[in-house]
């Protein structure tokens, strides 16, 4: 084995710090050789170890309900959804890949993801994404859109999964750090899940799918750092992605899971053939002796820590049993796959890689993962300054005598952050497999037909970020409550989530006091609703930089949900179906404009307190969506979100170019009633002979609602005032952001 003269300033090169630089020494019982370090360097970073924020995400209920296993115990969360299946789903970010090259970065997050779900033995069924970027007025954040939202569409597309719903939201906060975070589900008999293991002394081990080049090499390192002016220098971090090459690879792995011949396996993902060596050899007890030069290359001179650090993507590990390996041979080649045997599995904690006849390196593996080795930190957190001023906002500092309704009304229909997102989602293929059940009913969440069974999945992602910077800890357990009400709203129960954590840097105290007061209010929020957390993924050191200076992006802690809908035939649309039908209100109204898109670039007020949110109430409020979607007392539901009642009455009429006559509550100011984002609301619909019946149901929940009017042919009516007609209002709400982008 090679004796390099390794200092701590290789070390430092390579993210590790001198504390951590030491007990690699003390772990090993020598000073490392530069494969060696490096192999720390991916593994410890933040990104594969999770070491500034493990303790934090400890904290989090991880069991309970329909989950089949716990958080971090495998690629993804596993739900039990009935009728024999499971429900496999994980969100993830690839932020600093989009940041430097978006095209590559976007598609290589859809790939990377997507893999998480079929390593289990699931095939996807749907996709999901959360998109935030900078202002959308300026170039650079139009090519960082253009180039993200092509990835996402070029690869889903090829590879064959339906974008079924997702968000996208524009701040300046995100200007040159772009938020890319990326949701795959899938289904499978919830008997045949694969795990994520190797075990059994001379099991040999199998490099399958694409060759190694050296794309994504330390991209683990890279995204475990902060973006500077430098960082487009770092291409090869960018890992270069093949959809075709991931669809042979998905069909050869799910035909592997039909037969005996697996023990495990574990997509190929950050840090690479470290990464997954390490991993499955911890969780199986065991260790590997694995021979680099056996890995197919699609690079000349590659050096054997290039080979091990690689994040060439369309990549699996797997281990299979001794004796079975004409099995995985002869299905890979039948898929044209490059199918590779490197090694074996040996009975003792020792990972031992070889490359050309020499030993370059031997590490234990348990010393390399989270839960083993691995350092776990307690980081400092602080309150920030800035935070007493988003305590103190007077409505009355906004005369209400001097708010254009109908321009606010204009206004708010056609920001980008409200205005439909046609642009983005029409280069996305929604039909493809023919399990989306909202092409022609759209609903508050995607809903996945679950075929050939009564059931149906509803998912969704939900976070606004404003709230969450005014106030973490609630703004967080309101994305969650947004998150339940979405999908209550199409009839659908909330079982479980999926998080992305998006924040700046772990060292910065500030931040981090943001990231543990989101934690704290997302486990508040998933106690009360019952809804554990499966896994998922925090993403550090997400930084922007606005006239000079350097800040963390917005935090913005993205909640992926699940809900079934054990009855497909109680699935209820968001939209309005005819004139005359009967418009409602649950939910109370407040004199509260507290961090609405309306205070924030209406007004341009910036700072101001989280809007009204009752979590208890919002727990209630689901379980009367379900019922009255069951007793099937409504035609619609949709919550009130960005934007206020206003844009939800409105989003609500424009599928079936409907308008609406309501009356506003003489009780609160017209503009906090319209736009204000006070929490815990539903609009919903019925006919005129259902409203009966529905008053009696409510008035026996106790539950507070309110009669607001009723839909009509076209117009838009408010207090007896015309706002226009739906056809005007659809044509700017769909066209805004189209327009911007042709500038």
């Amino acid at each position: 084995m090679s004796k390099e003269n390794i200092e701590f300033s290789d070390a430092k090169a390579l993210g590790l710090n001198e504390e951590e630089f030491e007990k690699i020494k003390q772990l090993l019982g020598r000073t490392p050789n530069y494969t060696e370090l490096s192999i720390y360097s991916v593994m410890w970073s933040e990104h594969a170890s999770y070491k500034n924020s493990i303790r934090w995400i400890k904290t989090l209920p991880r069991k309970g309900g329909c989950l089949l296993t716990g958080a971090g115990e495998e690629n993804a969360g596993l739900v039990d959804i009935g009728n024999g299946l499971a429900c496999a789903f994980k969100i993830e970010s690839h932020n600093h890949p989009s940041a430097v090259e978006p095209y590559q970065g976007a598609a290589t997050g859809v790939g990377g993801i997507n893999r998480d779900i079929f390593t289990m033995g699931a095939r996807p069924v749907a996709q999901l994404n959360s998109l935030r970027f900078g202002n959308i007025e300026n170039e650079h954040t139009k090519w960082l859109l253009r180039r993200v939202v092509k990835g996402i569409g070029d690869y889903g597309n090829a590879f064959g999964v339906p974008v079924l719903g997702g968000e996208v939201n524009f701040d300046e906060s995100y200007n040159t750090n772009p938020l890319v975070n990326a949701m795959s589900v899938g289904i499978m008999d919830k008997n045949d899940m694969i795990s994520a293991i190797a075990k059994g002394k001379g099991n040999p081990i199998y490099i399958v799918g694409s060759s190694t080049g050296k794309d994504g090499i330390h991209g683990a390192t890279f995204a475990s750092a902060d973006l500077t002016e430098d960082s487009a220098d770092d291409i090869p971090s960018i890992q270069v992605g093949d959809p075709f090459q991931e669809k042979l690879l998905l069909e050869a792995s799910l035909e592997l899971a039909k037969t005996d011949a697996i023990v495990g396996m574990q997509d190929m993902g950050a840090a690479g053939i470290i990464c997954s060596t390490s991993e499955m050899s911890a969780k199986g007890e065991s260790g590997m002796n694995i021979d680099l030069s056996l890995v197919p290359l699609r690079q000349n001179n590659m050096e054997a820590w290039e080979i091990l650090l690689s994040e060439s993507q369309e990549r699996m590990l797997v281990c299979i049993k001794k004796g079975k390996e004409h099995i995985v041979e002869e299905i890979f080649a039948k898929w044209d796959l490059n199918c590779a045997r490197i090694g074996e599995v040996i009975d003792e904690d020792k990972l031992i890689f070889s490359y050309k006849g020499e030993v370059v390196a031997e590490v234990p593996a348990e010393s390399l993962v989270l839960g083993g080795g691995a350092p776990v930190y307690e980081r400092e957190y602080v309150e920030p300054e800035f935070m007493k001023d988003y305590k103190h906002f007077d409505i009355n500092s906004i005369p209400e005598e001097d708010v254009d309704l109908h321009d606010v009304a204009t206004f708010l229909t056609g920001h980008p952050n409200i205005a439909s997102k046609r642009w983005v989602y029409e280069q996305y293929d929604s039909m493809v497999r023919t399990v989306n059940m909202t092409t022609n009913k759209p609903s508050d969440a995607g809903m996945v037909n679950v075929k050939g069974t009564n059931t149906a999945l509803a998912l969704t992602t939900d976070c606004n970020s404003r709230y969450v910077k005014a106030d973490p800890e609630k703004g967080t357990a309101i994305a969650v409550a947004e998150a339940a009400r979405n999908i209550a709203c199409t009839g659908a129960k909330p079982v479980a989530i999926t998080d992305c954590m998006n924040f700046g840097s772990p060292y910065n105290p500030q931040a981090y006091w943001q990231f543990v007061m989101s934690i704290k209010g997302m486990g508040e929020a998933c106690r009360a609703f019952d809804t554990p957390v499966t896994g998922g993924n925090v993403s550090f050191y997400n930084q922007t930089t606005i006239a000079g200076k350097t800040e963390p992006v917005d935090p913005t802690p993205v909640i992926g949900m699940l809900g079934i809908l054990s009855d497909k035939a109680n699935h209820i649309p968001l939209c309005f179906d005819k004139k005359g039908d009967v418009i409602y209100l649950i939910g109370e109204s407040a004199d509260d404009i507290n961090c609405s898109e309306y205070l924030y670039s209406y007004h341009r007020v910036k700072k101001s307190p989280a809007p009204k949110f009752d979590l208890d109430f919002e727990v209630k409020l689901s379980k009367l969506l379900q019922v009255l979607a069951a007793k099937k007392l409504v035609k619609s539901m949709h919550d009130v979100s960005d934007g206020g009642l206003y844009i939800t009455l409105l989003e609500a009429a424009m599928p079936n170019n409907l308008g609406f006559d309501i009356t506003t509550a003489s009780e609160f100011r017209t503009d906090a009633f319209l736009f204000g984002e006070s929490q815990g609301r539903v609009v919903v619909s019925m006919d005129e002979d259902q409203e009966d019946e529905f008053v009696d149901f409510m008035m026996k929940e106790k539950i507070p609602f309110s009669l607001l009017g009723h839909v009509t042919k076209g117009e838009l009516r408010i207090d007896d005032e015309s706002f226009g007609f739906i056809k005007d209002a659809k044509d700017l709400y769909d066209n805004a952001i189209g327009k911007i982008m042709e500038k």
